[in-house]
């Protein structure tokens, strides 16, 4: 780690000028940060990702190999990328007709604590709720709400989950508590919010 920096960039990886990277945060081998990006505290981004200009990155943030987080993607505090997952920021590219620039990229936001698994894909344009649980291999074609498990292509849901990824079995009244966490939700107008 560099002393003067407060975080560590492998010695393979590229980081370029104009990033702001947060204290304790590691960026490992064959990765590219690219200007302008923003990356918070004790982030990990693992071997081959790629971080494109302007993206926001939270804190304690674990990005797993062979991702690239595209310019418009925007991912909130304590989120996972499983390993290959993809990104995309255009839904009708063409290389004959190229839309390169900021104007043409449509946003995605991943909000705190979602997690999405290994090769899934997440169709640009569309939000991850808070907690949400993303299978491996699943494509996200709309919003994900807060605590929802989807699965399959297109993704649909399956389950809720808790803050702490645990399957939430829900009693008469809608109640379910994660032991895991300790905290208590319920489900209703067919959603899961955390509750009291």
């Amino acid at each position: 780690m560099d002393n003067e920096k407060k975080y560590f960039v492998h010695n393979l990886a590229v980081v370029d000028e104009g990033c702001e990277i947060g204290e304790g945060t590691k960026i490992w081998h064959f990765s590219h940060v690219q200007k302008g990006a923003k990356i918070g505290k004790k982030c990990v981004l693992g071997q081959n990702v790629n971080v494109a200009n302007n993206v926001e990155i939270g804190n304690y943030v674990k990005i797993q190999n062979n991702v690239s987080v595209y310019e418009g993607v925007t991912l909130e505090d304590y989120v996972f990328c499983g390993p290959s997952m993809v990104f995309t920021n255009i839904l009708d590219p063409r290389c004959k007709y190229p839309q390169v620039g900021a104007e043409f990229y449509i946003n995605t936001l991943v909000k705190e604590g979602a997690s999405l698994g290994a090769n899934s894909t997440i169709v640009c344009g569309h939000t991850i709720g808070k907690a949400a649980f993303v299978g491996a291999g699943a494509v996200v074609t709309k919003d994900v709400p807060d605590f929802a498990l989807v699965v399959g292509n297109p993704a649909r849901i399956v389950g809720w989950v808790s803050e702490a990824g645990k399957k939430l079995k829900f009693d008469e009244n809608g109640i379910a508590f994660c032991e895991k966490s300790g905290k208590k939700y319920k489900f209703e107008n067919n959603l899961v919010r955390e509750t009291e």
